[in-house]
This record gives structure tokens, sequence and C-alpha cells, in this order.
């Protein structure tokens, strides 16, 4: 008897079985990195919006509270690669030009992400805080 080579239908729905179990478990996965890596955007902004607030307090002695005051063309700038616009805003427990608030708005596809808006303060304070479990499910925020 002829032994043929080869594979059978039931061994090739295996192969195909597994690889739609690991696809399976590593499409989120992939979505939540994608999401990080964004996320790296709105930190880059943020970081240097808080350099360059910091740099015009150290020459003014004051906070400005638009983009513009930091040479950005727009008072709502949107990040590097446009995933987060930019928003200033004052404390509310302050007077005028003595802190600030800058936030990035996710945009776009990044709109889902579980962090939702960054933000960083005059005092280096980042939201949503790192240690806040519930608000860092899509990973750590910061």
């Amino acid at each position: 008897m002829r032994r043929t080579r080869g594979f059978t239908l039931i061994e090739l729905m295996i192969v195909v079985a597994i690889i739609a179990i690991l696809a399976a478990i590593a499409v989120p996965w992939w979505g939540r990195y994608t999401y990080r890596a964004r996320r790296a955007d709105a930190q880059k902004l943020l970081v240097h919006v808080a350099q360059a607030e910091e740099r015009f307090y150290t020459d003014f002695n004051h906070y400005p509270l638009t983009a513009t005051s930091l040479g950005y063309a727009t008072d709502t700038p949107l990040s590097e690669n446009g995933y987060y616009q930019l928003s200033i805003e004052l404390p509310s427990a302050t007077s005028t030009g003595q802190g600030y608030i800058a936030k990035a708005t996710p945009q776009g596809v990044q709109a889902d992400d579980k962090c939702g808006t960054l933000s960083i303060d005059s005092t280096g304070q980042k939201s949503p805080d790192p240690t806040n479990t519930s608000a860092n499910s899509n990973g750590r925020c910061w």
C-alpha cells in the first residue's frame, strides 16, 4: 500500500483553530499598546508646555494662559502627530498668572483611550494620577 504525503483536513482545521485563538488574544493586546504609544504624543506635548511655562515664569514672574504666548500658532494647537489637542487653564484656587493647568484632550482614533484627558499643572501634578488604578485601567497613563 502506497502512503501519500500531506496534511489531512482535520489537521489543517486544528491549525486554523489554534491561529484563531492566538489572534483573538493578541488583537486586544495590540490595541492597548497602540493607545499607549500614541499617548506618548500627549506626554511629550505636556512636558514641552510645562517647560515653556517655567521659562516664561522665570522671565516675567507670571504664567501665560495662552499657547500663543508660548510660541504656538493657535491657542488650541494639536500635538505633533495630531492625536491630542492642547488647552491651558487657570487653576481655580490661584490668582491670575500664578498657576496653570495644561490639558491634552485625545482626538480622532485616540478619543477612545481609557485614560482620557491628560494634564499637568504648575506644581508638576499629573492627572490621571499614576497611582489611581481605575483611571489607569488601560495601562499607566503617565
